[in-house]
């Protein structure tokens, strides 16, 4: 298995497994500490993230199809950056109510447009 393969499915899968737990926590615990708004906001980010997360095997699987392709190695990055810069800062901004943290959201569903797009181009490009 080439090892760009692996990094890939090795983070989706703990990414995977994070948006669930970040999804049982919102579900069971946060339910009574947040106000709706605020929960719905935290529900996104997990919603986001375990998208995100399946989407790593595509690019693991992707990965496979077209080798040692620099697009395939940049969208997975990018859906790396994505997870982080859109899920955890809803997930920050929700928690806290720091507002500033929402500069961050925008530039994450970017990252993941960008990667999705990217992969279309690795695969079209073949």
């Amino acid at each position: 298995m080439k090892k760009e393969t692996k990094i890939f499915i090795i983070l989706g899968a703990i990414n995977a497994a994070l948006a669930v737990i970040l999804g049982a926590v919102a579900a069971h615990s946060l339910k009574a500490t947040l106000t709706p708004k605020m929960l719905v906001t935290f529900k996104t980010g997990t919603l986001y993230h375990l998208f995100h997360s399946i989407g790593l095997f595509a690019v693991a699987f992707v990965s496979t199809l077209v080798p040692s392709s620099r697009l395939v190695k940049l969208s997975g990055w990018l859906m790396v950056a994505g997870i982080v810069l859109f899920s955890l800062s809803l997930y920050v901004f929700a928690l806290s109510g720091v507002h500033w943290f929402g500069i961050l959201t925008p530039i994450g569903g970017l990252s993941f447009i960008t990667s999705w797009l990217l992969l279309a181009l690795a695969v079209f490009k073949k």
